[in-house]
């Protein structure tokens, strides 16, 4: 399975990449913000989008319409992963089709069981 990474802050993408790798995820490509993601995505296959929601350049959320507006990238998984609980911004990324939520801070535990639910077994 082949996982894009996108955060701006260098120690969450490695605290992700790490969580990743404990879960036998290890084919990970890492991207600084949604601008240099959605360039990656254009070029590159992958399986799952897991993205920060704030960012400068691009965030997560014009990444995800991004991705949904694009026809041969539609029905690509996209995790956001935020420090914001608010329950307008949860609700409007679940209206722009995201897969899963993660709140900031989280646990092994946590993305294991999201990633569960939205990757299907190959």
């Amino acid at each position: 399975m082949k996982i894009l990474v996108v955060d701006d802050m260098p120690l969450m993408r490695h605290v992700l990449i790490n969580m990743l790798r404990r879960l036998d995820y290890n084919d990970i490509t890492e991207a600084t913000d949604g601008a240099q993601a959605f360039d990656l995505i254009e070029k590159h296959s992958f399986d799952l989008v897991i993205t920060d929601l704030h960012m400068p350049k691009m965030d997560g959320k014009c990444l995800l319409n991004h991705i949904r507006e694009n026809p041969l990238l539609s029905d690509l998984p996209v995790l956001m992963v935020t420090c914001e609980d608010s329950k307008q911004t949860v609700n409007e990324m679940i209206t722009a089709k995201v897969n899963g939520f993660i709140i900031k801070p989280f646990c092994l535990n946590t993305l294991q069981k999201q990633l569960s639910r939205i990757v299907k077994p190959e």
